[in-house]
């Protein structure tokens, strides 16, 4: 378990649309780029190992932007495909907020970042004490059956709090700014109120399909 002290003040980054990494979550990746393989082999050199997933957040005229806020996670498990590719593992660890991007010779983006306000992040995972399962689930059956997905629902129903919510969180494939929501959502009671008005609206809007990524 990484410390507060154990953070450090700059961050490779890499800003991938749509895809969501929470503290306390897993999220697996497929690395093939060039730069984004020299990233994982300069973060395995590190003690901290860490990796911030951030959301690009492009401005008129085609500036390559990003969003202010994104999550550090810990490489955990790596491996090595026979033509040179790798999958990985990120744990999450904690938010970040962005303060500038670093100019350098390294392929890939890096950013100074501060970690003040995100402290709760390195605790222990969160309860939802207003969380009304029995409700949560039964929308969810909806939205499920609205899209024709299925899922292993006893599982669901066991798994804890923060575990559910985060989960389908990163996994409903919402737009990539409802993406960055959910990651800006101050509590756990808050991201399950904003994936409830997603899940909702996402019935209502008929457009697209909500699926697994």
């Amino acid at each position: 378990m990484l410390k507060a002290s154990d953070l450090p003040d700059t961050l490779p980054v890499f800003p991938l649309p749509g895809a969501l990494l929470l503290p306390r979550s897993r999220l697996p990746l497929h690395l093939f780029e060039p730069r984004y393989l020299q990233m994982l082999d300069d973060t395995l050199k590190t003690s901290h190992r860490l990796i911030g997933m951030i959301q690009p957040n492009p401005r008129p005229g085609g500036e390559n932007t990003l969003h202010s806020i994104g999550c550090a996670g810990r490489v955990t498990q790596f491996s090595e495909t026979e033509d040179g590719r790798y999958m990985i593992t990120l744990g999450g660890i904690s938010r970040f907020r962005v303060n500038t991007e670093v100019s350098g010779f390294t392929p890939y983006r890096r950013c100074e970042v501060d970690w003040t306000g995100f402290e709760r992040d390195l605790g222990r995972a969160e309860t939802d004490v207003d969380f009304n399962r029995e409700q949560f689930l039964a929308l969810l059956q909806r939205l499920f059956e609205h899209r024709n997905m299925s899922t292993d629902w006893d599982t669901l129903k066991e798994a804890e709090d923060e575990l559910l919510i985060n989960s389908l969180s990163m996994l409903l494939d919402f737009a990539p700014e409802d993406k960055q929501a959910l990651l800006e959502a101050p509590s756990l009671t808050t991201r399950r109120e904003t994936l409830v008005t997603l899940m909702e609206f996402a019935m209502r809007s008929g457009d697209g399909e909500e699926k697994w990524q």
